[in-house]
This record gives structure tokens, sequence and C-alpha cells, in this order.
């Protein structure tokens, strides 16, 4: 009739198109929808990247639901950009394409798109159709033909909310319909399926596909190392995958070329696809829809997810956001980004995608939701809510429940943001951080901690401000517990010397200072200096303090643990005796610092070989600390340990295994595995076993305190050099000469080397090698060694100290034997 007729092609990739131009054809022209036939073959189905890994559960969902018979079906897919829905869709279309007809694509991010796709779907079922009606007719003539035929698939991709698509559903009874979405909510108002969630790839698969990209042409010469550390970083997203390989291929740039471009230049390469591709397909573009959209409705919801983007990636409790909002507010905001898969709620419990986090993260002045002020007013408000979620006293075990869940983000705010931009918040956040890690025994990231407290006080309050000679104190007490004493002594010197200086000579944290380098002194073995500093502290507490202060108590204990480490216990036990009376005095007999005063007499008393008075004391503190601090308090603990400890030495072995086998799985269970009481009181369980002559059980107790040791604390630390002696001694014991030897000798390089030729461990070291020389019949080396260490010991410790008195004595049999 003259009218220009757009005609639908049928086959595998065919389109159906309408012309919008005026026709003069009648609506009788064209066929009822009733009695419209679709094409065979009919599909509008787009391709799908030919690398397709994994998704195995996700496909086998699709089948289970969308092979049902039956009234209309329908399953939605949702999840975060990029993250492939798109492309499971299509391959999951693709791989069942002879069981329907039609099988359409519809793009349905808004109404005129979902539209559009239906209109297309009527022209394509009906061309002529297309030259009458109007787009609006067409698209209810494409849901009539849906709703009156069976045997077709839809796919309806990037749904924007369940209630747009609502209305079509709801007028088919037969069919299927594929739905792909970020939204995670509402689709009870489609379908009475669950929603599946599509999460990012698994390890394998995410490797899989960024190799399969790399080596995907032949004809280049490409370098895969550290794939599988990129999509890590990535968090196994596969846009992000594609476009990292894509860029690598591109620019000849290795995996792990990319990772260190990527710490130098993120704004840049979130933002970066290669040439030829989807510039709007980008990882910050494709988030960038999606957030339009909720900001709109929520503008909450930014900063929020600015917030978040600070923190670690998942166990992130809801608590943490508390004040930035109401409840209410909040409760609001969160669902709605999990709703739209920016987030993921779990209980109480929020987990963001890492690379939504460093987008978020990234400043980028064209992009309303990354604004560089508001990620500062984020990243602020970061450090404020970790800070005001902490308890006071990272040393108090009732808190440490509470560290244990915020250490994590306070972790990967460190990690994330530059030193130079941290405040004073921050560096007391740090600050506190680092003394709880300490405590932890996790010696590597205290020293991270405290640096970077050091590296914000110094730069914001000067050198000699109380905070940062704070700081300077807890880094050197780090130092101290790594056995990094060459770094921890001339630290605290010159601390001290600055408080001295800055805060006066009778100032308390003065003689805090006075005390902890006494202290370190007595680490180092160098008793001459540390006694006569623990004088002068206790002295100038008296003086100016009183007493009766505790901190004064404390000095007085401590001076006599000096005096009880250099052998000098007639002036020890008095000095522990009188501060035990006037702590219960001052503090009453239930204050902890009581508790430790009892302990430390009872030490004393077992140093003198008084066990008739140490074991009742020991007996009572554990009594008392079961009650008072309760039965997993670290100090109940130690008092578990050192009460078995006493039993062993009076020969007590039967009640010392039971108690040390108790005391392990306590620490086990308290402290967790790796900390290191939990290791300590492993190895004295080695040592009772050892010292009831069960070497059958000793032994691989020692070797395995030694490998955790190792991996723990590291090869040096003085607990891992003290392990390696003791499994030298079980071996030698067992008569294993062959492996005793070695390991001795091994120890006392190591000690040599780590605390010096005159720390009182290595003395112990080589007369431990001298004695194990002797027994291999070899006299001549164990009593030049003996000899050599007598002689330092003398001038060292004194000829008086225990050691040195063991030493002398192990010379005189062995020159007795050589005779």
């Amino acid at each position: 009739a003259g009218c220009d007729v757009h005609l639908a092609v049928t086959g595998d990739n065919a389109v159906g198109v309408y012309s919008p131009q005026t026709t003069v054809l009648a609506a009788e022209a064209f066929l009822p929808v009733d009695r419209v036939v679709a094409p065979v073959g009919l599909s509008n189905l787009p391709g799908y990247p030919a690398l397709f890994v994994g998704r195995d559960r996700a496909l086998a969902g699709l089948d289970a639901v969308l092979g049902e018979a039956g009234s209309v079906v329908v399953q939605a897919v949702h999840g975060l950009g990029g993250v492939g829905k798109s492309t499971l869709a299509a391959r999951w279309a693709a791989d069942h394409r002879p069981q329907f007809t039609p099988l359409w694509w519809i793009t349905a991010d808004s109404t005129a798109a979902l539209d559009a796709g239906l209109a297309g779907l009527a022209v394509a079922l009906d061309p002529v159709a297309g030259t009458v009606l109007s787009g609006e007719a067409l698209r209810d003539r494409a849901v009539a033909w849906l709703g009156c035929h069976a045997g077709w698939l839809v796919v309806l991709d990037n749904v924007t909310a369940p209630a747009d698509v609502a209305w079509v559903v709801a007028r088919c009874r037969t069919g299927r319909f594929l739905i792909t979405s970020r939204r995670a909510d509402g689709w009870h108002q489609v379908t009475t399926s669950s929603p599946i969630r599509l999460d990012v790839l698994d390890q394998d698969d995410a490797v899989a596909l960024l190799v399969g990209v790399l080596t995907h042409d032949p004809t280049r010469s490409v370098v895969t190392d550290g794939a599988e550390v990129v999509c890590r970083e990535v968090g196994r997203l596969p846009l992000a995958i594609e476009q990292v390989g894509a860029y690598c291929v591109q620019t000849g740039t290795s995996p792990a070329g990319y990772l260190e471009l990527l710490a130098r230049y993120p704004a840049q390469l979130v933002a970066t696809v290669a040439d030829g591709a989807d510039p709007d397909r980008s990882v910050a573009r494709v988030w960038r829809v999606t957030l339009d959209h909720l900001a709109h409705i929520d503008p909450l919801t930014g900063v929020v997810l600015r917030i978040l983007a600070w923190w670690a990636p998942s166990g992130v409790s809801r608590q943490l956001l508390t004040g930035i909002a109401s409840p209410l507010e909040l409760n609001l905001a969160l669902g709605r980004l999990a709703a739209y898969s920016m987030i993921t709620l779990d209980g109480d419990r929020i987990v963001v995608h890492p690379l939504v986090q460093a987008v978020s993260r990234i400043p980028d002045e064209q992009d309303p939701h990354r604004q560089s002020a508001d990620i500062e007013r984020a990243r602020t408000q970061a450090v404020r809510s970790l800070a005001d979620q902490l308890p006071d006293d990272p040393l108090d075990v009732a808190g440490w429940p509470v560290w244990r869940n915020v250490l994590p983000h306070v972790d990967a705010l460190r990690r994330q943001t530059h030193a130079d931009l941290d405040t004073v918040p921050a560096a007391r956040l740090y600050n506190q951080a680092g003394v709880f890690s300490d405590n932890q025994g996790d010696l590597t990231a205290a020293v991270a901690y405290l640096r970077r407290a050091v590296s914000a006080y110094e730069r914001v309050l000067g050198p000699h401000h109380p905070s940062t000679l704070g700081s300077y104190n807890n880094l050197a007490g780090a130092y101290r517990a790594a056995d990094d004493l060459a770094r921890a002594i001339p630290l605290l010197e010159q601390t001290f010397t600055d408080t001295h200086r800055v805060l006066g000579a009778d100032h308390p944290d003065t003689f805090s200072l006075c005390n902890n380098l006494a202290y370190l002194y007595e680490a180092a073995g160098d008793l001459t200096r540390a006694i006569p500093l623990y004088e002068q502290t206790l002295a100038d507490c008296n003086r100016v303090l009183g007493s009766d202060r505790p901190q004064t108590l404390a000095s007085r204990s401590n001076l006599a643990g000096a005096y009880q480490a250099a052998g000098d216990l007639a002036r020890a036990i008095p000095l522990l005796e009188q501060t035990f009376t006037d702590t219960h005095r001052v503090l009453g007999a239930d204050h902890p610092d009581t508790l430790t005063s009892r302990n430390n007499l009872a030490s004393g008393y077992e140093a003198a070989g008084d066990l008739t008075r140490a074991i009742p004391l020991y007996e009572q503190t554990l009594a008392d600390r079961n009650r008072v601090l309760g039965p997993d308090h670290p100090q109940t603990l130690a008092s578990h340990n050192n009460l078995a400890s006493a039993y062993r030495a009076v020969g007590d072995l039967g009640r010392a295994i039971q108690l040390h086998e108790q005391n392990l799985a306590n620490t086990h269970r308290v402290l967790g595995s790796d900390h290191p009481d939990t290791l300590a009181s492993c190895n004295n369980l080695a040592y009772v076993y050892e010292r009831a002559g069960d070497l059958a059980l000793a032994i691989p107790l020692y070797e395995q305190v030694l490998a955790d040791r190792i991996r723990v604390l590291g090869p040096d630390h003085p607990h891992t050099l003290l392990s390696r002696n003791n499994l030298a001694y079980a071996y030698r014991v067992a008569g294993d000469l062959a492996r005793a030897i070695p390991l001795y000798e091994q120890t006392l390089a190591d000690r040599n080397r780590v605390l010096g030729p005159d720390h009182p461990e290595t003395f112990t070291s080589r007369n431990n090698l001298a004695y194990a020389y002797r027994v291999a019949g070899d006299l001549a080396r164990a009593i030049s060694l003996y000899e050599q260490t007598l002689t330092d010991a003398h001038h060292i410790l004194g000829p008086d100290h225990p050691l040195s008195r063991t030493i002398h004595r192990n010379l005189t049999m062995a020159c007795g034997e050589s005779d």
C-alpha cells in the first residue's frame, strides 16, 4: 500500500525494529495477538564474553527454577554492579536457546528502555504492527502476546526496582522471566522464588579469568606473575579483573606491575578502560549510576559509604556508626545501600566490597560522590567513631572483646591513610592500639601502630609534648618486648632526659620513665645500671609522693625483683615482705596490686628454696584472683602457672602436670593459640613432662612450641631462643647428642648475636653447651668453655650470682672427671 515496512529477520541474532513514521494501514491489517506465531528461533540475545569461568552454583540455581513447568516463572539475580549478572544471564540463556521462542533481551534500567524493548518484541513478532501502532500500543501488544503464549524467555536486564517490571509479570500466565538487578529487596512483589545473590568470583576462578584475558591473544608475549595478588586486591570483581587484564595486554604491563601502578595512581586506574571499550563501564562509572539514584533518595547513604570506606571490608558493627545520625535514619540508609548491593548486611555486621571502599575514598572532583572535602570529613568521622567505641584502658581485660572486634578497622584505617594526614585523635587511637597489641603479643603490629602515633604527635604537637613523650615510652616498651634493646634503650634514655627537662625531676611521669629505663637495663642483664636507677626511683617516689602511694609501692616491688634477679635474696625478700604488707594495708586485700605483691613474695620464697612458705601464698593468690578477677583473667592464668611450677619444684609432679594441662587449655581458649602466654604455658607443660621422665610427650611439645615461636615471634626473639635451648636439653636427656649439640651451638651463636656475649642468657647457653660437650666425653672443649664463661660471669654478674656459682660447680666437676 505504499508504506515503508521494516520486516523482522528471523534467526539467532534477529532484532525487531519498528518505524515511528506515520502509516496509512488500518488496524485490521495485522493479526490479533493470540493468533501471532513467533518465528522459529526469534532472538536478540546479545553475545557474552568468550571467557566465562565458574558460576556453577548460580547456573544450577537458574536451572532449578526456570526449568519448572507450569505457570509463569520469574527468577531475579541481584548483585553489585560489575559482578557479572548480565554475563550470567546471557550465558544461561544461550545454553538454553533451543528451549525458548522467542528469546528476547530487554535492557530495563528505565521505563523508556523497558517500553522500547517491549515494542521491539512486538515488531519482531509481527512487523506489520510496527507500521500501524504507536510505541505505547506496541508495548502493550507485546505484553498481551506474552500473556497468551508459552515457551518464551524474556531477560529484563539491569532493572532498577521490582515495581518497574511488576506490571509486566502480572499480566503473564506462562513463560519465563530472567531478571538482573542491583536491587536486592522487594522481589516478593514479582516472584515467589528467592532471588539469587551473585557474589564475586572464587579466587581460583578469578585467577583463571585474568590469565585467560592475558593469554587470549597467542601473538602477544605476556607475563602472568602476580595474577593471584591482583585478583585479591580488586576483590575478585569480574568487571575489575577484565579491565585489569585489558590494560595489561594493551600496555604490556604485568599484573605485578599493575599493582605498583594501582598503589601510585589509584584514581586514574579505577576510571580507566582499554581503548575501544565503553568508558561508562569503568569501575567508578558503573557504581556512580547507583550512587546517583541513592543520593537522590537519601543523601545519608553517601555519607555512610564514605565512612565505611576507611575500615576493614567485613565485620563492621553497626555500633561503629552510632552518632552520625539517628538510629532510624541510619537503619534506612544501611537498608538502602544493601538494597542496591553496595553493602551486605549480615545480622549486626556490615560487609563492603574492598573495591567499593577504594573508589569511595579516592577523590574525584568530577564525581559528586567523591568530593575531597566529603572524603576528608568521612575519614575524620571514621577516626572519631573508632575512638568512641574503644575502652579507655587497653590493658583492662574487660574491654578486650571490644578491642578485638575493632582492631581490624583501626589497622585498615592505618594502612589506607597517609601518615601526613594523621591528626591528634588518630595518633591517640594508634597509640592505644599499639599498647593493646603489645600486651597481646602482636609485636609487629604494636611497633607499626606506635611508630605511626609517634610520627603524628611529633608533627602536630612537637617532640617535647607530654603526649609525644608518652608515645616514645610506649614504643620503647614494644621494642623491649620484641627484645630489640638496641633501639629500645637509646629511645628511652632520650625520652627520660627530655621528660626530666620538660616536666621536671619530681614529676610522676619522670619517675615512671626512670623505672622503665631501669627495667630495660635489667632486661639487658645490666643490673649494675638497673639497680641504682631502681633505688633512685624509689627514693624519689618516697620523697615526693609518699611511701604509701601505689607508684611508690610498685617502685619498691621492682627494686626487690632486681635484687632477686641479682641473687641478692637477703635484700630482696625483706623488701618483698614490706611491700606486700604495705600494699595490703593501703589498697586492701582484694586489690589487684595486692594480689600481685603476694605473688611476687611467693616467687621470692621459691627462689630462696623456701617452698613451704611459697606454695601456700601461691595457692591463696590463685584462689583470690579466681574470686576477684575471674578464672579467665590473664593474671589468674599466670597464678595457675606459678602454682604448677612450685608443685613441680617441690616434686609433686602429679599436681603440677594436672595444673599445667588445665592452664594450657584455658590460655588457649582465652588468649588464643598464638598468644605468648599460651606458648609459654605449652613450654611449661613440656618441661614438667620432661621432669616426670616422659620424654615421649615432652619432646614433641617442645618441637611444637619452637615452631610456633619462630612463626609468631620470629627466630631471634628471646622466647624462641629459650625454646631452642629447651629442646636441645630434652634431646640431651634422651641421649640424642647428635641433635642436642648442634642445637646448643646454634642457640649460643644466636644469643651472642642477638643478646650480646655478656647477657646472662648467653652465659647460660655457654654453660649448657659445655655440659653437653662434657656428656659427650669432650672434656677439653667443655673445660675451656666453662673457664671462659666463669671468668666473664664473675666480671659481669659477680662471683656470688647463682649462675656464677652454678658454672663454678660444673667446672670443678669437669676438672675432676679429667683427672
